[in-house]
């Protein structure tokens, strides 16, 4: 029986203010997935980050002015897209997401399992407190949207396939958009499915604004009030 053939997997990582961390990330990932494409989409940083990309092998896209995780991470899958790919991939620039867990990631997806896979981070150890508590509440929330088990709501690492990407296309453009995307994969009757990885706080700043992207989130979800209520049909 012939091999499975690898799927061609576009990897984007939404950046702002990451020039210290970026690089390293972009190694790292063509070291655990040497035949990706990297798609550093570059949020308008004032840091130094384009700089650091300058002898990058990712192909860079640049934001004259920050306009939001959503909005790099929306232009980044539709670049993907362009790009043939068959799995998008989504990691962070920051350090938090380990890349060498990629392949454990799309591997659900290759097998015909699941078209989404959330890289799902324990409730423990250097998680903060506070993020403890919104990641349990988003991750039962979703999984009474979508009738299927979400244990990490709130990443931001995880992997899709093609079909997904073409499909779920949120029109939101800040934090609340990876809600709005898993939400709406959920409401679609896509396969979702969660793959354990290691949780990493290293310190960096985070560019999360409690008040206000909380504020946004929480819209997302109350758009599916009613199957919050009712469960999913």
């Amino acid at each position: 029986m012939p091999e499975r053939a690898e799927p061609r997997i576009a990897v984007v990582i939404p950046t702002y203010q990451a020039g210290t961390t970026v690089a390293a990330v972009v190694a790292r990932t063509l070291a655990a997935v040497p035949s990706a494409c990297v798609i550093v989409v570059d949020d308008g940083s004032l840091d130094g980050t384009a700089a650091a990309l300058t002898t990058s092998p990712a192909l860079t896209l640049l934001h004259d002015e920050n306009l939001g995780k959503g909005a790099a991470l929306r232009d980044g899958i539709r670049e993907a897209i362009t790009h043939g790919a068959a799995v998008v991939v989504t990691v962070d620039a920051d350090g938090q997401h380990p890349p060498e867990e990629i392949p454990r990631l799309v591997a659900p997806i290759a097998e015909g399992k699941a078209d989404l896979v959330l890289g799902a981070r324990a409730r423990s150890g250097p998680m903060p407190l506070g993020r403890r508590l919104t990641n349990w509440l988003s991750a039962r929330l979703a999984s009474r949207i979508g009738g299927q088990a979400v244990s990490d709501a709130q990443t931001g690492f995880g992997a899709f396939s093609r079909d997904v990407a073409e499909r779920v296309r949120p029109t939101v453009a800040r934090y609340e958009y990876e809600t709005a995307f898993l939400l709406g994969a959920l409401g679609a009757g896509f396969r979702v499915a969660c793959v354990p990885v290691p949780t990493i706080y290293n310190g960096a700043r985070s560019h999360f604004r409690s008040w206000a992207d909380t504020w946004r989130v929480a819209r997302v979800f109350a758009r599916y009030a009613r199957r919050i209520v009712a469960g999913a049909t």
